[in-house]
């Protein structure tokens, strides 16, 4: 809850890393609760100001460069940009976006370490690192692998991501070795700056655990658990060939650690902007430095303990900066039930999104935020996509603007008409919505953007049931002027939802605007029963929102099964051999050719096929195989198969099968009947 009145508010939202595109997750968990916040903001005529950019340093993107045969400038170059367009067609509407390669952002940031190094804020210390001899380079975690010490798989130097999942340090790999040589790395001493936050903990706690207990519950949990142990000091400085360089003599081949240079980011950004335009935003110290302005991050709940721990103190050692009011971090949202992923390509991209389905930006936003993570995980899915949609925006809301609409222009040429005497009924229904600008601003100020949502689908709902229970249709034909009160009603619900839609919807909320004939609404007018006047000129209506069919879904479906068939068969790794047996073993099965002579399924058995075949018996033979979800019948009559002749007989859904037919499973558990290449009699041996 805001303690105070500030005169302004700055908003950042977290610099995405520019080593890929932007996925639904980032969008529920960061920039659309930002945008709805900022656009609130600035209907509300607040001044605000909303800071974003790329984050373009760190190892990732040094590998990526490296495995491209690229330059990492190259990598963000291109990312920024996907990033940057994605970010303007999809409506977050950052007042900059720009990125941590900016000269601007290199100097800020050299200049703010300087400050704090020159004032003997950070410590230097000697560690041991890998060092590798062939490179002639220091090693970061990521390019280091080895055993793990636990389970015994290949592990990073930083986690068994394959195994076991432990966090691990370098030197608890067994055999280590380099990934970029493959050497093995040695250890050698090397010296970096570290900002002690053991020095602050005491400040950390009074400022967080005792001024910010408003916080959002899994944000101030996470800090409490970090500050009831004994934080110590971190590294700002990194051995990396690829950042700002560090502006300290004796620091060649080091450079500002990402986690420092990335949030200065919000500050450099917004310096540029300042020194842009510095008539509309004035110096930027203002945005900053001034104890009148409110500081928010939104963030995803990974980065909690930087903006709230690291990022703090280090504007706290520096003495000049404000810190943060509110840190309304999200936690993480799933897809279709599993953890969202870039490196297994389970994920919704933006630019894509946008490809697959043009002019729905709004409905994403609907969705990601009528599912948003917001103190909790939640889950993303095709289904409640279409479900939402369909249901609730063109069947709720969609469905209330057109009635309104197409009735005005059926009976009043589309003018909006006066308003009569009112019944009980049109009382009740002005009723229900006349507090919805307090609940809304409510709920946005305390940044639940989920149920401020609830609240202005709400009056939709009101809407509709007012308009079915009033039925102008029929009480046109005795009562003409009754019709003019339900219309004129009506109109102003639509008014309303087009502001308490505009921070979520923004670009159906402007469809909105243009059939009502308005440019613009203030957040002031919200709740307001006289926004249209009698005789306004409405413009030509037209349908809000569209169904979703099935295939428009299913196409988005196959492409995420897609997207796991080629993970799964990129890191498909065989099954260990099974225990060494004797040759007399083998020779215990009998393995015969036979040829199919008929197939079909078994009824009231999913997965059942019932092979007819030609063992050369000269008696059919029949064989039940679970290989149904792989297979029509069909393709199966007049192929030559191998199957187990001796197993002894097994009855299944009442039919006797007399052996197994051989198969191979794929990588995806996919089943493929083995065939032969060349023609050989049924009932032919396998040797």
């Amino acid at each position: 809850m805001q303690k105070k009145n500030f005169k302004r508010t700055t908003v950042t939202a977290a610099l995405p890393y520019a080593n890929g595109g932007v996925h639904i997750g980032h969008l529920a968990g960061v920039y659309v609760p930002a945008d709805i916040y900022v656009r609130y903001l600035r209907l509300k005529k607040q001044d605000v100001i909303f800071i974003g950019g790329s984050d373009e340093h760190g190892v990732p993107i040094t590998i990526r460069a490296r495995k491209e045969g690229i330059t990492p400038q190259d990598v963000v170059d291109r990312y920024h940009a996907m990033i940057k367009k994605s970010f303007e067609e999809f409506g977050i509407s950052f007042d900059i976006y720009s990125r941590t390669t900016s000269a601007i952002h290199h100097k800020f940031a050299a200049d703010f370490f300087r400050k704090l190094y020159d004032e003997g804020k950070l410590v230097e210390e000697t560690s041991k690192q890998y060092y590798d001899e062939v490179v002639q380079e220091f090693l970061t975690d990521r390019d280091i692998i080895g055993e793990c010490p636990y389970c015994h798989k290949q592990a990073y130097g930083n986690q068994c991501e394959d195994g076991c999942g432990r966090d691990l340090s370098p030197t608890d790999l067994i055999n280590p070795r380099s990934r970029r040589s493959d050497a093995t790395p040695v250890l050698r001493d090397t010296k970096n700056w570290y900002l002690p936050l053991n020095e602050y903990q005491d400040w950390l706690k009074q400022w967080i655990l005792e001024e910010h207990k408003e916080w959002r519950p899994n944000v101030y949990g996470q800090c409490k658990s970090w500050l009831e142990m004994d934080l110590q000091p971190r590294a700002m400085t990194r051995d990396l060939n690829w950042g700002i360089p560090v502006p300290v003599e004796g620091a060649e081949g080091k450079v500002l650690y990402v986690w420092f240079d990335a949030p200065i980011g919000y500050i450099s950004n917004t310096k540029e902007l300042c020194d842009r335009e510095p008539e509309r935003w004035g110096p930027w110290e203002k945005w900053w430095q001034d104890e009148d302005t409110r500081l928010v991050h939104f963030i995803g709940k990974d980065n909690i303990v930087f903006h709230c721990i690291i990022f703090p103190v280090m504007m706290h050692a520096h003495g000049k900066y404000i810190m943060p009011d509110n840190v309304p971090a999200n936690e993480f949202l799933n897809l279709e039930d599993d953890k969202i992923s870039t490196s297994r390509n389970w994920a919704v991209w933006l630019h894509e999104y946008l490809a697959d389905l043009p002019g729905k930006q709004d409905v994403l936003r609907y969705v990601l935020t009528a599912s948003a993570p917001e103190t909790q995980d939640n889950n993303f899915t095709w289904r409640d996509f279409q479900a939402r949609n369909n249901n609730e925006l063109v069947a709720v809301y969609g469905n209330f603007v057109n009635r309104a609409l197409q009735l005005t222009k059926k009976y009043w040429d589309g003018v909006v008409p006066a308003c009569g005497e009112l019944t009980d009924t049109d009382r009740a229904a002005l009723d229900e919505f006349k507090d919805v600008k307090e609940k809304v601003e409510h709920l946005l100020d305390n940044f639940k953007f989920r149920d401020a949502q609830k609240e202005a689908m709400n009056l939709a709902r009101i809407g509709n049931r007012y308009i079915t229970e009033c039925e102008p249709w029929k009480v046109w034909k005795t009562d003409p002027k009754r019709v003019e009160t339900i219309l004129y009603i009506s109109l102003q619900l639509v008014a309303n939802l087009a502001i308490a839609f505009e921070p979520f919807l923004p670009f159906s909320s402007k469809r909105l605007r243009g059939m009502l004939n308005i440019d613009h609404f203030d957040w002031a007018q919200l709740g307001d029963t006289d926004i249209l006047k009698p005789g306004h000129q409405l413009a030509e209506p037209a349908l809000l929102f569209e169904k979703i069919e099935d295939d428009v879904i299913e196409r988005q479906l196959q492409k995420l099964e897609e997207a796991k068939k080629a993970n799964m068969a990129a890191n498909y790794k065989a099954k260990e051999i099974k225990p060494t047996i004797e040759f007399s073993d083998f020779e215990k099965l009998d393995i015969r050719v036979g040829h199919v002579k008929n197939c079909e399924k078994v009824k009231k058995a999913n997965k059942l096929l019932k092979f007819t075949l030609d063992d050369g018996s000269g008696t059919d033979r029949i064989i039940l195989s679970g290989i149904a979800k792989y297979y029509q019948p069909e393709e199966l009559i007049g192929r030559d198969i191998l199957f187990i002749a001796n197993l002894a007989p097994r009855k299944l859904m009442g039919v006797e099968s007399q052996g197994m037919i051989l198969s191979a499973e794929n990588f995806d558990g996919d089943l493929s009947v083995t065939t032969l290449m060349k023609e050989v009699k049924p009932g032919s041996e396998v040797k």
